[in-house]
């Protein structure tokens, strides 16, 4: 799989940043979320996934972007 950037609303190598994916996908990059309580309002998350936290404001960027 390969990755291309997309954007992001963070400084020099920190998170978060979105990319797509040459298999029509979205990869998120950002902070995991680990919470307890957090992590148990999450629905069907499996074993080998993860949740992590994005600004809404990349969100509406990268929709901008891509939708227009």
């Amino acid at each position: 799989m390969r990755l291309r950037f997309l954007g992001t609303t963070s400084e020099a190598t920190s998170c978060p940043t979105l990319y797509e994916t040459d298999r029509g996908t979205i990869v998120v990059q950002g902070t995991e979320v680990v919470d307890p309580e957090a992590r148990a309002d999450l629905r069907h998350l499996a074993d080998y996934e993860t949740a992590v936290e994005v600004p809404r404001e990349l969100l509406v960027e990268i929709a901008r972007k891509v939708l227009t």
